[in-house]
C-alpha cells in the first residue's frame, strides 16, 4: 500500500542547510571603542580611568572645545566596548544590533546614550557606525549606609538596530562554478550521503565528498540557473545523519548523554551502596555524693553499617541504547552511579563508544 500523494514522510531527517554551512555565507565580527554619556553619576571615575579622560578630552577637541587645560571631573561618562555581528550579504544602509559593555569602573550604564562609534573588522576597516540609547537588562541601587542591591548586569546593554552598515562585504556567489559545503559535525558517512542526495536531486554528478568535513558542489555545465538557484534547490533536501558512538559525561552536574549507536558487550553488573552512620550521644557523668570528683561529659558513639542488597544483572552483548538504559535502571542507579558504571565498562573494554568528560 502506497502513501497518498502529498502525505508527509514517516521519518523526516534534517535538511542539508541544518547540518552544513555554505562557503562564504557567514557572519563577521565587528568591534569598536566609544563613549556613553548621560549617566546619572554612575559612570567612570576619571581619576581611576585615564583612558576615559583622554577620550573625553579628544572628543571635545574635535568639537571645538579646548579641554586640555580644564579640570575634568564628571561621573556621567563611561568608556565602552561595542561589538556586533555583520550578517552575510548585508547591504549598505541596513541596520544591525550592537552590544555595549563598560570598560572602566562605571557602576551602571542605565540611561546612557552611545555616541558615534565606528565598528571595525579584523582588517581594521570600518564596516558600520553605532549610536543610540542603551537598553539595560539589570539595575543597581545603593543606600547611604553602604547597602546595595544589584540584579542582572547593569554595566552591559544592547541597542536594537543601533548600527548602520557603511561598507559591504562583496561576494558574488551567483557567478561561482564551484562551492564547498562544510559539515558542522564531520563524518565520512554523512558526507557521502549528502553528496548522494544532491546528485540524486540534480541528476548528474554535481557533488562529491572530498573529506569527512567537506562536500564540493560543482554547478553542472548544462544547468540553466546560477549557483544561487542551485543552492536553493538542494539546501532543503533531507539527509540521514550518522553519528559516532559517544557518551558525554558532565561530572559536576551528573548529566549523562548517550548516542543511539552506543553498544555494549555481554557483561554482568553489580551495584550496591554502603552507608556508615555515626551518631554521637554524650552523657553527663556525676561523681558520688561527698566525693571530690568532677562532673564531666563522657562521649558515647554509635556506629551503624548498612549495605543495600544487590545482585548481578547480566546485560547481553550488542544491545542497543534502550536496553542498556533499562538494564542500568533495573539496578536503581543514580546518575552519578551511572557515571562510575560507564567508566568501569569502558575500562573493562565492554563498551564500544567514546567517553567524553566535560
Amino acid at each position: 500500500m502506497t502513501a497518498p500523494i502529498g502525505a508527509p514522510p514517516a521519518w523526516a531527517g534534517p535538511r542539508i542547510k541544518d547540518v552544513a554551512d555554505f562557503e562564504g555565507v557567514r557572519e563577521n565580527q565587528l568591534v569598536g571603542y566609544g563613549l556613553v554619556v548621560g549617566l546619572a553619576g554612575t559612570g567612570d571615575s576619571l581619576r581611576n580611568s585615564p583612558f576615559t579622560r583622554q577620550s573625553l578630552a579628544a572628543m571635545l577637541e574635535r568639537l571645538g572645545v579646548n579641554a586640555s587645560n580644564g579640570n575634568l571631573n564628571t561621573r556621567n561618562v563611561a568608556a565602552v566596548m561595542v561589538t556586533a555581528n555583520l550578517p552575510p550579504f548585508a547591504s549598505q544602509g541596513s541596520r544591525i544590533d550592537v552590544t555595549v559593555s563598560a570598560l572602566g569602573d562605571a557602576r551602571s550604564l542605565a540611561g546612557g546614550q552611545l555616541l558615534v562609534t565606528p565598528l571595525m573588522g579584523a582588517d581594521q576597516q570600518v564596516y558600520a557606525v553605532a549610536q543610540g540609547p542603551l537598553a539595560i537588562g539589570g539595575f543597581s541601587a545603593a543606600g547611604a549606609s553602604g547597602s546595595s542591591v544589584t540584579r542582572g548586569v547593569p554595566t552591559a546593554g544592547r541597542i536594537a538596530s543601533g548600527a548602520m552598515v557603511e561598507r559591504e562585504i562583496r561576494f558574488d556567489i551567483a557567478a561561482q562554478d564551484e562551492l564547498r559545503l562544510a559539515l558542522r559535525n564531520p563524518d565520512f558517512t554523512t558526507a557521502n550521503r549528502i553528496a548522494a542526495v544532491i546528485n540524486g536531486a540534480v541528476g548528474v554528478e554535481a557533488a562529491r565528498a572530498s573529506n569527512p568535513g567537506t562536500v564540493v558542489l560543482r554547478r553542472p555545465a548544462d544547468y540553466a540557473g546560477d549557483m544561487v538557484s542551485l543552492i536553493g534547490r538542494i539546501e532543503n533536501l533531507e539527509v540521514e545523519v550518522d553519528t559516532p558512538a559517544r557518551i558525554v559525561i558532565d561530572e559536576s552536574s551528573g548529566i549523562v548523554v548517550m548516542g543511539e549507536n552506543v553498544k555494549v558487550s555481554t557483561v554482568a553488573i553489580a551495584q550496591g551502596n554502603l552507608t556508615i552512620s555515626i551518631q554521637e550521644d554524650p552523657f553527663v557523668s556525676q561523681p558520688a555524693p561527698f566525693s571530690r570528683g568532677e562532673t564531666v561529659v563522657v562521649p558515647s558513639s554509635g556506629v551503624e553499617v548498612e549495605e543495600d542488597e544487590g545482585g548481578l544483572v547480566v546485560v547481553p552483548g550488542g544491545v542497543p541504547l534502550r536496553q542498556l538504559v533499562n538494564g542500568l535502571n533495573a539496578l536503581g542507579v543514580t546518575p552519578r552511579d551511572m557515571i562510575s558504571i560507564l567508566q568501569a565498562l569502558k575500562a573493562a573494554g565492554a563498551i564500544q563508544a567514546e567517553i567524553e568528560v566535560m
